[in-house]
Parts: structure tokens; C-alpha cells; sequence
């Protein structure tokens, strides 16, 4: 008995695409008859319907759906074989897909980037910012060869990776220069919640590393007025430099505000501290990958780089 062969799978996968045979032709470049002949040639092998043609336009069946998830799941494996077979010609091309959190992205990971291009300037880099969440999330279903998060992980998620520290930060509570706060440099804890907030998105690292730090300190995140979420650490400290409220934000966002004196970090005073909680503000960058996916050579260059200079800043 003739097997399905990965030719008839990617014309299956460009029908289901655009439910179209003609359109799914000039995709790839072939006739028309021929994509028929592949589906066809799909039915009879496995005595199952794969689309339901009804009048002019077609629809994907139970047996066309599982097809559908399953083919993809074979052709992206495929497709990282492939990379890894052209990756022995000493790392002279191909792709590292990686998958950053906001502030790692925007602050800490350029410079890892820069000298990792100097090396292998021919290999290209795509990077996709998102929130920890998001980030993570796509870790497991493949998007990414590596991922750098700042915030706690889903355990359901995390029991799919691979995680390791390369590097932190620390957050700062910050105000602008018409906030109350501007010219105090400490607030009592229990004046935490007589302000107005602006915090990141729920699935934000800084937003989770705050919120655990408020708990830590007797308050819970609920307490607090917060008037914006924003999508950005970028956007935060525009808002706040405008006076609309206080924010919690990366050490590594605000160097320049602070020299400016743009954004004024203020202390906590009248926490009951112990030897646990002294540098609760403090956080890690963790390094994710997927536990059994394929992880190309690139990606180990690139993962020691980050480990072997991250170790040392």
C-alpha cells in the first residue's frame, strides 16, 4: 500500500488554506488536476472524505480536520530537520526565531544580538516581543527555538521547558515631577493605596513580580486605583512622566529619566523586613526552550552566548 508522502500533505494543507483548488495550484505552482489527484489519491488511500463539496465551494470534514492538525505538525518537523541539515555547512546561514518579553527585548537583549550577528552575520535573527504569557505560551507550540522571560511561568507551561537564569533586573517605584510623591524620596507602605497606578497588561512579568511584592507587604493588588494598563514598559513611563500616576518599572527603563531627573524613584518605608524580603523588588531572566523539540545549532550558539556573557555582567 502507497504511504502519504509530504508533497501530498502540503497540497492538502494549501487547500484547507484557502478551500480552493485553483487558488491552492497557483500557490504552489502546480496544475490544477493535480492538487485534484493529490486529495483524491489522499481519500481512496485512507477510504475517508477530506472535503465535502457543496455546489461551487468546499469545506473541510471530521477526517479533513485532524488531517489538517496532524499534517502541520508533520511539516513543521520538517522544516526544523531541514534547517538543522543546512546548519552543518558552519553556521554560515539560516534562522533563529526567539521570543522576548517587553523590557528583555527592548533593554537587555540587543546587545546579546549584536555580538551573536558580528559572528554570524549571515544567519538572520527574528525576535517577537509579547508579554511572559504570550511568550511562553509560544515556546511550547513551537514558535520560537528560544524564548528570555522576566516574569513566573505557568506551572502547566513550565512543565514543557527547559528553564535557566541569564541575567535581572529590579523594579523601582517611580512618580513624574507633578506627582506629590516627587519631592518625598519615601512613602509610608500604607500610602501605596492613595494614589492612582498605571501598571502593565495581566500576563506582564512586572506586573506579576509587583503584585507578589504588594501581597509580601500586606497589601493586596486589588487595593490599589488603577487607572491605566498599558502594553509597554515604554508606554508606562511616558504616562507617568506625565504626572497621571505611579508606576512599578524596570531599573533598566528608566536610566536616562532618572539622570534627567524626569522620574524620581521613591522608597517604601514601615515594612516589617526579614532576611526573605530585603531584595523583594529584585527579579530573574530566565532562558526557556522546549524540553523535547529539536533545538538547531544556532540555537545552542546563541543560548551559550547568552549563559557565557550573562554570567558575567
Amino acid at each position: 500500500m502507497a504511504r502519504m508522502t509530504i508533497d501530498q500533505l502540503q497540497i492538502f494543507l494549501a487547500v484547507a488554506q484557502h478551500m480552493h483548488f485553483t487558488r491552492a495550484a497557483e500557490e504552489l505552482y502546480i496544475t490544477q488536476p493535480s492538487v485534484s489527484a493529490a486529495i483524491q489519491s489522499l481519500e481512496e488511500q485512507y477510504a475517508v472524505k477530506l472535503f465535502n463539496r457543496i455546489g461551487r465551494r468546499i469545506e473541510l470534514t471530521l477526517a479533513g480536520k485532524i488531517l489538517q492538525v496532524e499534517a502541520q505538525k508533520i511539516l513543521t518537523q520538517v522544516e526544523l530537520t531541514e534547517r538543522g541539515l543546512r546548519e552543518l555547512n558552519d553556521l554560515r546561514r539560516g534562522e533563529l526565531k526567539l521570543g522576548v518579553s517587553q523590557t528583555i527585548g527592548n533593554y537587555w537583549l540587543p546587545h546579546f544580538i549584536s555580538l551573536f550577528k558580528q559572528e554570524y552575520p549571515d544567519i538572520s535573527v527574528d525576535c517577537t516581543l509579547g508579554n511572559t504569557t504570550e511568550i511562553s505560551e509560544g515556546t511550547v507550540t513551537g514558535l520560537f527555538d528560544l524564548s528570555l522571560v522576566e516574569g513566573e511561568v505557568e506551572q502547566s507551561v513550565l512543565a514543557l521547558l527547559e528553564q535557566k537564569i541569564v541575567g535581572g533586573d529590579c523594579l523601582q517605584i517611580v512618580v513624574g515631577q507633578s506627582h506629590p510623591w516627587f519631592g518625598q524620596m519615601a512613602i509610608e507602605v500604607t500610602e501605596l493605596t492613595n494614589t492612582a497606578w498605571v501598571m502593565r497588561e495581566k500576563g506582564s512579568g512586572t506586573r506579576q513580580q509587583f503584585e507578589q511584592v504588594l501581597r509580601q507587604w500586606g497589601i493586596e493588588p486589588t487595593e490599589l486605583n488603577v487607572i491605566l494598563e498599558m502594553k509597554s514598559g515604554d508606554m508606562v513611563k511616558a504616562a507617568v512622566e506625565s504626572g497621571v500616576g505611579a508606576a512599578a518599572i524596570s531599573n533598566l527603563i528608566i536610566t536616562k529619566e532618572l539622570l534627567l531627573d524626569m522620574l524620581r524613584c521613591i522608597q517604601v518605608t514601615g515594612i516589617a523586613r526579614n532576611t526573605n524580603d530585603i531584595n523583594l523588588l529584585s527579579r530573574s531572566f530566565f532562558l526557556l526552550k522546549h524540553r523535547e523539540r529539536f533545538q538547531t545549532r544556532i540555537s545552542q550558539v546563541f543560548e551559550q552566548l547568552v549563559l557565557s556573557v550573562g554570567s558575567v555582567k
